[in-house]
């Protein structure tokens, strides 16, 4: 009798969890809108949770969850001022928000600006004022509904770190009196970069892990689909969001051929393409259709060039149709639209494909003085996959031995010590 209970127990709480993934971020960006204050929503938004599992095990999941969420946390809020002010006080400051009620589900309205909101907490959260690792932080934790321990996992650093880091973002944010809203005009372009940067970044570590004993981390590529769907979908006018969306799903289709039976890399030359996900891919390629159509031109931004160039090794069915003369042109453009040295480092890969190994050499060269690249593995990685082509079988060794003495990723690690044995 105990066990069923138990599992009566745990569907609530499983439902909890799951409305909790969907609802947080439309809970806590409409808190921020009425309470003015991002760490405070969050917290009232928690608060409501917590009621969530205490009530719906006995009371049952109600018919409208997140709006059952929504009315817990204001009545809440109430709770607070009312300790704090007098009833009128209250009523004047926050009464036509947050009516009075005998109970949560007598306070729920329609509330026409749930989209809104949600756009304005992932601007909030990707501020310019916050350090990049505090945006991401602080996004997959308000927006994509992540515990702070599920953040922390997923960028191996222990829990406190994360949370401490979570804490000074939120309280940076108070401080500055940074406004929750979609900024207009010529902010809007630089606060939207920020905000597609942020994606992208917590796409890229799921895509490639940084470090740890796995190759990839796919729900963390999941998460920020999810989020640049999202992005999409509430800046539907914005060529680059639906570039970006273009991008990460064609990327992510490769997943289940990057890696082998026993976790082992395999590089896209070598992948199976039977194992990519076609789905992934038509939606990728529409979203690209989308984004190209938006801005009236091919090449209107770097995540539209992006997906444009990883759009041609979705379309060549095997390694060998890849056009790597369109490739290099794309990169051509991306590198004059947005300068840097990994662009002009993933270029001469492409043009090593198109005109030869010694052509993409010269280029990798070149790029050996740039400060930016000082410590990053794939510099001399792809020099010593551009030496090996070319018989200098000694020094690949020595550069995949650099390589991967400069990777922090295990199976990275292994992949390139692999190729440097292969090379002796």
């Amino acid at each position: 009798m105990a066990d069923a209970a138990d599992a009566a127990d745990r569907g609530p709480h499983r439902m909890a969890e799951a409305i909790w993934r969907i609802e947080s971020a439309r809970l806590i960006a409409g808190l921020a809108r009425t309470v003015g204050d991002v760490g405070l929503a969050e917290d009232l938004a928690q608060d409501a949770l917590v009621a969530a599992l205490e009530q719906w095990p006995s009371s049952g999941v109600p018919d409208n969850p997140g709006a059952w969420l929504t009315a817990v946390a204001r009545r809440r809020h109430v709770d607070g001022v009312r300790r704090q002010v007098s009833l009128e006080r209250k009523v004047a400051e926050i009464g036509r928000e947050l009516a009075q009620a005998h109970t949560p589900m007598d306070e729920i309205e329609l509330d026409e600006h749930v989209e809104d909101d949600v756009l304005r907490l992932i601007f909030t959260a990707c501020h310019p004022s916050l350090s990049r690792d505090a945006r991401v932080a602080l996004t997959l934790k308000l927006v994509g509904g992540l515990s702070t321990e599920q953040v922390a996992r997923a960028f191996l650093v222990p829990t406190p770190t994360m949370a401490a880091r979570v804490t000074r973002a939120k309280k940076a944010l108070a401080d500055a009196g940074v406004p929750f809203e979609v900024p207009a005009g010529a902010e809007l372009a630089a606060r939207l970069a920020s905000v597609l940067e942020v994606v992208y970044l917590i796409f890229n570590e799921g895509y490639a892990a940084t470090s740890g004993q796995t190759w990839t981390r796919a729900e963390l590529c999941e998460e920020a689909m999810r989020l640049g769907r999202m992005l999409a979908a509430l800046a539907p006018g914005e060529p680059e969001a639906h570039g970006l969306v273009a991008l990460m799903e064609i990327q992510a289709s490769r997943i289940p051929a990057r890696t082998g039976r026993d976790g082992e890399l395999i590089t896209l030359l070598d992948q199976d393409r039977g194992r990519w996900n076609r789905l992934l891919i038509t939606h990728g390629l529409a979203a690209l259709a989308r984004a190209q159509s938006l801005s009236g031109s091919q090449f209107s931004g770097p995540y539209v060039i992006q997906a444009a160039l990883a759009a041609c090794h979705a379309r060549a069915l095997v390694a060998a149709d890849t056009d790597w003369v369109r490739i290099v042109t794309l990169y051509d453009i991306l590198r004059w639209l947005a300068p840097s040295p990994v662009i002009e480092l993933n270029r001469a890969v492409a043009v090593s494909m198109a005109d030869g190994p010694a052509a993409g050499l010269a280029i990798v060269d070149t790029l050996a003085a740039e400060s930016a690249l000082r410590g990053y593995h794939l510099l001399p990685a792809v020099r010593g996959d551009l030496l090996e082509r070319l018989g200098r079988r000694d020094e690949a060794r020595a550069a995949f031995e650099q390589a991967a003495a400069m990777t922090a990723n295990a199976r990275e690690r292994a992949h390139l010590l692999a190729r440097a044995a292969a090379c002796a």
